[in-house]
């Protein structure tokens, strides 16, 4: 049997796109799960978010307080959606394509574990057993990007996600391949913004301290 043939990605979006100078996509992960402390993947799993994620959320609630989003969209699973609403958003659509990477055997392992079997595992260069591949994640990733540009041109969008579906939006919005995720690292609750420069998709912020992490609590 032939092996499919692996996508071939696209550049990032530009200004034939529509896309100007004052382009934001504010790309917020979760606060703080039981899982995503241990180092636990959490793809399918519907956690709520510890009382300190809870204080992340809340703490993003200054910083977006006059961002005034032309569309929120947000992950179906609770964690992501408890963040929206604790950050003082609205979520106008919950979009299927924002869910997590779906790790299949790995669920609920981590790295560690998952070495003890495949040493020198990362979920970026070996992908994982039973579940989606980087490529899988990466049109998805594409969906929603397609997905908001229509509405770039009207204001800031808002996408309310997780670890690491959010890092291969970000790759995937500066033209790398849904790989290129692994070299933007993103805390729990960091929001970051994607924008534009001369027409040109650009990472305008990443991985900014959440102000409940950075302040000690707030």
């Amino acid at each position: 049997m032939t092996e499919a043939a692996a996508p071939v990605w696209s550049a990032g979006p530009s200004v034939s796109d529509g896309l100007s100078d004052s382009t934001q996509i504010w790309l917020i992960r979760h606060g703080e799960t039981e899982w995503s402390k241990s180092g636990q993947h959490t793809g399918r799993t519907d956690l709520p978010l510890l009382p300190e994620g809870e204080g992340q959320a809340s703490a993003l609630r200054g910083l977006l307080a006059d961002l005034n989003p032309v569309l929120v969209l947000a992950s179906p699973r609770q964690r992501a959606q408890r963040t929206a609403e604790l950050a003082g958003l609205r979520v106008d659509a919950i979009d299927e394509n924002l869910c997590e990477w779906d790790y299949g055997d790995y669920e609920g392992l981590t790295s560690t574990e998952i070495r003890r079997e495949v040493p020198d595992w990362t979920i970026w260069t070996h992908g994982v057993r039973g579940g989606e591949s980087v490529d899988d994640v990466g049109v998805r990733a594409d969906r929603v990007i397609a997905r908001i540009i229509p509405y770039l041109d009207e204001g800031p969008v808002v996408l309310v996600a997780h670890g690491h579906i959010s890092r291969i939006i970000g790759a995937r919005w500066i033209g790398l391949p849904p790989s290129g995720g692994g070299n933007l690292l993103l805390g729990t609750a960091a929001p970051s913004v994607l924008g534009s420069q001369y027409g040109l998709s650009a990472l305008q912020r990443w991985n900014m301290p959440n102000p409940y992490v950075a302040g000690g609590g707030a």
